[in-house]
């Protein structure tokens, strides 16, 4: 579109001169929107390999394949044709002087290295040259050489920076030049402009209409100085007769995408603002999170309780990791390495090293004294608790072996003595297990104690059996009592049940029951005998006797034993008979039972209107 809405007209000339190889190379393209103009002069000596074509090759195909009009781009196309050029530098290291005129058609960039120039004419004057990277123009520049004698100066070939140098390489990229209609461009290498001075070339160019004329009228005025040696000469003219006009831009567009930018930056920088709040929110928050557990921790380590200090100091320690506050952090982890100290003395008192309790603490003795919450008496007076629990622990050791040896006395004795030590230390822990261990040399002690007691009564219960068998009813009588008592204290019923037994039998032998004589009459009754009261059992004796019966009732009675003759005497008629009794359980047990026995007869109350039996 640009280049239809333009006229852009194009001609060159490049010859060998008096040399059989031409070395210069000129190649242009002109795209829709974009065209690019390169010259090059080679430098070297390669027969085989023209480094001026292939730079120029280089340098097209890169902006054919991404057009621009931008100075790093050009840049780049540059720099990718000079790493060509020393990558192909096999036999001979290449180098060329490179000129490049790049245009959208309304404005243009030019970039040279080397020598090679153009020359921009405007209204049939000169309106810029290309500065010559060589030690003349430098000279020129410092005002040792004129203008009109830089193009013959000696210097002119030494080329301070040029295209395949192997150290650096340092073009010049021009700045945007806008184009005028019937601007003229006139790239040439040193084979030109040696030979065609400035005021030649606006005379060729006033005379010429259109870039062949140009460059024609050029050839002819170098081969018109007729040289013995005529160098490679190449001169490219565009003619830009009408240039594209841009359209003025669109105003109210511009400052849309002003407004729009100035949006999003109000946006981004009210982000950035919130997020700077919030951060300074949250640092705050960590402050006060971090005073908060210092404060806290220094509280517990000034009552002495150094396991919860020690947790308040590490969350004030991580706190001040996260402000980033390295005095404070240095601060806490000292307190915090104090607390820890105090509490593993304190766990090693516990698991019974006291020698690394003693080295924990006197380590924390070490920095206590350099914060004030710590309290050095505190820690000082730990250490003496953990030497009277060493030495209370000794003293339960040394009871464990009495137990062991089944010395309980001594044993509890021991106990006891570093139970007293475990409260003046303040030990609950040595108290408990010491109070554990009492109970159960206590326990020994009385189970012996019993079974001591129990074989004395044993034998004394033995010593009345055979005081019984030997008729010594005293003597038996004050054995079970001597026993009954042993077992009462050591509560052991069943046996003090059965010695009240013993001693009874004893006292039943000791006085036995002597029979009564007599015998009772009575005329209504058939029955009749001696009742007599045993007093100590309070049962009813009865001797039997059968007696007679009188009326026409008669009474049955038994006599337990024979040798118990009946004496009764009544009136009336009288049956008796003997027989053998039947009972079977022994008089005193009789008594026990609280129930009217005699010599194992067993009485029955008569019937006194009739017979009885019994």
């Amino acid at each position: 579109m640009r280049k239809e809405n333009s006229d852009f007209k194009t001609a060159f000339v490049s010859e060998a001169g008096s040399f059989i190889d031409n070395r210069d190379y000129f190649a242009f393209v002109e795209l829709e929107d974009m065209a690019c103009y390169v010259i090059a002069d080679g430098l070297d000596t390669d027969r085989e390999v023209h480094s001026a074509k292939m730079a120029v090759s280089v340098i097209l195909e890169n902006f054919m394949a991404k057009p621009s009009l931008s100075r790093r781009k050009i840049q780049q196309d540059l720099e990718a044709a000079h790493e060509w050029l020393k990558f192909e530098s096999r036999r001979v290291r290449l180098k060329a002087s490179v000129l490049v005129v790049v245009t959208n058609y309304t404005k243009m960039v030019w970039a040279s290295c080397g020598n090679a120039r153009l020359y921009h004419f405007r209204g049939g004057r000169l309106n810029l040259r290309s500065k010559d990277q060589s030690l003349a123009q430098l000279l020129l520049e410092d005002g040792r050489v004129s203008e009109d004698r830089l193009s013959s100066h000696e210097e002119r070939g030494n080329l301070l920076n040029y295209m395949g140098r192997p150290d650096r390489f340092e073009p010049f990229i021009s700045e945007k030049t806008p184009l005028s209609d019937g601007d003229v461009l006139l790239l040439c290498t040193p084979g030109i402009w040696e030979e065609v001075e400035l005021p030649e070339m606006l005379d060729a160019l006033a005379e010429s209409s259109d870039p062949d004329s140009l460059t024609d009228t050029l050839e002819d005025i170098v081969l018109s100085k007729q040289r013995q040696t005529v160098n490679n000469y190449t001169a490219a003219a565009i003619y830009a007769n009408k240039t594209f006009a841009e359209k003025p831009k669109n105003r109210k567009k511009w400052i849309m995408r002003i407004g729009i930018m100035l949006l999003t930056l109000a946006i981004a920088g009210g982000g950035i603002w919130y997020a700077k709040y919030r951060q300074a929110v949250k640092l705050a928050e960590t402050v006060a999170v971090m005073t908060e557990f210092e404060q806290e921790g220094d509280e517990y380590a000034s009552a002495g309780d150094y396991p919860k200090a020690l947790k308040a100091y590490s969350e004030a320690k991580n706190a001040a990791s996260k402000l980033k506050d390295k005095l404070h952090f240095q601060l806490l982890r000292n307190k915090q390495r104090v607390a820890q100290a105090v509490t593993d003395g304190d766990e090693y008192v516990k698991d019974g090293s006291f020698d690394m309790a003693v080295d924990s603490y006197t380590k924390a003795i070490g920095e206590a004294d350099k914060y004030k919450p710590f309290k050095v008496e505190d820690i000082e007076a730990r250490i003496e608790r953990s030497e009277a629990v060493a030495k209370l622990t000794e003293v339960m050791k040394e009871g464990d072996i009495h137990f062991q040896n089944q010395d309980y006395n001594s044993a509890l004795e021991l106990y006891r003595k570093a139970y007293r030590a475990a409260i003046e230390a303040n030990y609950p822990g040595g108290q408990k297990q010491l109070e554990t261990k009492m109970e159960e040399a206590e326990g020994k002690i009385n189970h012996i104690y019993r079974e001591t007691k129990t074989l004395q009564a044993d034998n004394l219960e033995k010593k009345g059996d055979r005081a019984l068998a030997a008729l010594d009813y005293n003597a038996a009588i004050e054995a079970y009592t001597l026993a009954q008592e042993m077992y009462q204290e050591i509560d052991k019923l069943e046996r003090v049940l059965a010695m009240e037994r013993k001693i009874a039998k004893a006292d039943e032998k000791r006085n036995p029951i002597v029979p009564a004589s007599g015998q009772n009459a009575d005329s209504g009754a058939g029955l009749s005998g001696n009742l007599g009261g045993n007093g100590a059992n309070g049962a009813a004796a009865w001797n039997g006797a059968a007696g007679t019966t009188a009326g026409g009732g008669g009474a049955a009675s038994h006599n337990g034993s024979s040798s118990q003759a009946p004496a009764a005497n009544s009136q009336g008629q009288a049956q008796s008979s003997n027989s053998q009794g039947t009972g079977s359980s022994s008089g005193s047990e009789q008594a026990e039972a609280g129930s009217s026995t005699t010599n194992g007869i067993q009485d029955t109350s008569a019937a006194p209107g009739g017979g009885g039996e019994s």
